[in-house]
């Protein structure tokens, strides 16, 4: 008779959180490198939706929330038939960490909430490299930065994540 191993690790939701080009795909990419793993990207699945409907941080934050309910479902499937999954969507405020507990404990699963805390100068950096491959779906001027980090929160302890802390 044929076994096979009962040493498989657990279904787990993987978070991140960190500012624009802070390494969040990088990060997510890599995680879901793991056996039985998949990666949702927001910044792919909002590109291939949305094409050039998004122009504002309004256009935006409601693009995001028709994505995230419809991937609610799908993630929960997935976590519940025993693949774990990285979100690739930021969990840069308390609402939308609200959202991905309610994902891991209405799915019943472990969770790591990545917390990449880089400097805004670094991120930058980054940012105007990233806009000048062309590669990234969308481009983000130094202002829009600033626009949208007044908005980012650091999760917290008292939040309930289990926070991995990864610094540049």
């Amino acid at each position: 008779m044929f076994m096979t191993s009962s040493t498989t690790a657990s279904p787990t939701l993987h978070l991140v959180c960190g500012k624009i080009a802070s390494g969040k795909s990088t990060l997510t990419a890599r995680l879901a490198s793991a056996p039985q793993t998949v990666r949702i990207s927001e910044d792919t699945l909002l590109a291939q939706l949305y094409p050039g409907q998004i122009a504002s941080l309004a256009d935006y934050v409601a693009c995001a929330a028709l994505l995230r309910a419809a991937i609610a479902p799908l993630a929960l499937q997935m976590l519940r038939a025993g693949v774990s999954v990285v979100l690739d969507f930021p969990a840069n405020t308390p609402a939308s960490r609200v959202w991905m507990r309610e994902l891991f404990q209405q799915a019943g699963t472990p969770h790591v909430l990545h917390y990449l805390d880089v400097s805004d100068e670094e991120c930058k950096g980054r940012l105007r490299q990233r806009n000048a491959s062309g590669l990234h779906p969308f481009s983000t001027s130094d202002a829009q930065f600033d626009e949208i980090t007044r908005h980012f929160v650091p999760p917290s302890a008292a939040e309930g994540f289990h926070i991995v802390h990864v610094t540049a």
